[in-house]
This record gives C-alpha cells, structure tokens and sequence, in this order.
C-alpha cells in the first residue's frame, strides 16, 4: 500500500477503516522498530512521571514516543507521518501497532 494523502486521511471515517492505511505507512521494517522503541521509552516516561510525580517526564515521554516515530518516517520510510493530518487515530494506531508488534501479528 502507497503513501495516502491528506484528503483520502480526512475522507476515512473510522479507525477500521484507518489502520490498514496506517500499516502500509509502516511498511518499512526500521520505521516499526523505531515506533516501537519510542513507544516503549514512553511507557516508561509514563510509569517515571506516575512514581516521581515529576512532570517533565511527560515531556520526556511525548519527545521520545514522537521522535523516534518521526524518524522513522522521515529518515526509513520517507513519507509524513499520518499524525500530521489524523493526529487521534495515529495515536491509537501507534498503540495498535505497538501490541501487534508484542503479539506477533506483525513481523517486528
């Protein structure tokens, strides 16, 4: 699956209907492991900011899951990232993706 743009994004009208094209953006191998990578250091953020009470770690978590998502994109899988125009469904197929990824339903 190709690079969707920004009106097919906003024409989709459920996340069933998202996440396919949400997977053919992530065809490149490098781009899901960074996601993933990204995903987990803000898994960890998260459980920092919740034991510390230190609310830079939701920055911390927001620049790593972002960042190495963004690469990904930018530097692997040369296209823009699907939160630039449908920024809730990306969220929720980062997370999708991400178990996916843990239950081996795609190739990590």
């Amino acid at each position: 699956m190709g690079t969707a743009t920004a009106e097919q994004l906003k024409a989709i009208q459920s996340f069933a209907e998202f996440y396919p094209i949400y997977l053919g953006e992530h065809a490149n191998r490098t781009c899901r492991r960074l996601h993933f990578v990204g995903s987990t250091l803000a898994l960890v953020c998260l459980a920092m900011l919740l034991i510390s009470g230190r609310p830079q770690y939701l920055l911390y978590g927001l620049l790593c899951g972002y960042g190495f998502a963004w690469i990904g994109h930018f530097v692997f899988e040369k296209n823009k990232p699907a939160s630039f125009s449908r920024p809730l469904y990306s969220f929720m197929g980062d997370w999708v993706m991400y178990k996916d990824l843990w239950t081996g339903r795609i190739r990590f």
